[in-house]
């Protein structure tokens, strides 16, 4: 797997000797992955692509900013590799080739990191050191806020023609917004949405975002599911389809806020 493959890579940067500093600072791998996460929390679908924010900053405190420092060139290099494999891999749109930056924060304890994000459009008239300012609320261990956009380089969903969805599953009268990439349904508490129909099974089916696309999937279940009265074993949802899991109907629904 490329993306397990680059993650070893990130790691690689910084074992021997240098190795121990991390066990209590961030970690590179760890950077990578809530990079990651975070290209997919703030994905925003249009009619026929999905697009994420190409712009990322990092902030550290300043002692992980001085672990980093001897490797810091080659770890923004190899976080942009991961993102622009991330991205390929989910078939998202990028506006350019992902781009990372480091900054510190002194109000960020070793082992806290915020990082935000934009969506910017390529100014080819930029200078390659011109980074973008802007500042994190500090104190938390994640923090996970996008800095203030610059008005002549933040690009906002509308400039694309493009609107925030919202993506719904009705069971029984009762709306369940549906805001991850994966959500199972089935009997078992441990299933996203529960269902009590006992013609269902544990983990019966799976609601599955690929792209742009949202996609409902049988789990190898006992009695099997339907979409709008025909029997699948996975189906491409549309908005108002009906998908009966057991006795029990579950209607997806999807449309711009």
């Amino acid at each position: 797997m490329v993306l397990r493959a680059l993650e070893h890579k990130i790691e690689s940067l910084f074992e021997g000797i240098f190795g121990r500093a991390f066990r209590t600072n961030v970690q590179p791998v760890e950077l990578a992955r809530k990079l990651a996460k975070e290209m997919d929390d703030h994905r925003t679908v249009s009619v026929s692509r999905v697009y994420v924010p190409n712009e990322y900053t990092v902030y550290l405190s300043p002692a992980d900013r001085e672990q980093f420092e001897t490797y810091e060139e080659n770890l923004r290099g190899e976080l942009q590799e991961y993102l622009s494999e991330h991205a390929r891999r989910e078939s998202y749109a990028l506006l350019s080739s992902p781009r990372v930056q480091l900054e510190t924060d002194d109000d960020l304890d070793v082992g806290e990191f915020g990082i935000a994000t934009r969506m910017v459009q390529p100014d080819r008239r930029r200078e390659a050191e011109d980074e973008p300012s802007g500042d994190v609320e500090p104190g938390a261990t994640m923090i996970y806020k996008p800095k203030t956009p610059q008005p002549t380089q933040a690009v906002a969903p509308e400039e694309l023609g493009m609107q925030q969805e919202l993506v719904t599953l009705t069971v029984e009268g009762v709306q369940h917004e549906v805001k991850q990439r994966r959500v199972v349904l089935g009997r078992s508490r441990d299933c996203d949405i529960q269902l009590s129909d006992t013609n269902v099974s544990r983990r019966h089916a799976e609601l599955r975002q690929e792209g742009a696309s949202y996609w409902m999937v049988d789990l190898g279940s006992t009695n099997g599911m339907e979409v709008n009265g025909k029997r699948v074993k996975r189906a491409k949802l549309r908005d108002g389809d009906t998908v009966t899991i057991g006795a029990t109907d579950v209607v997806f629904s999807r449309e711009t806020e």
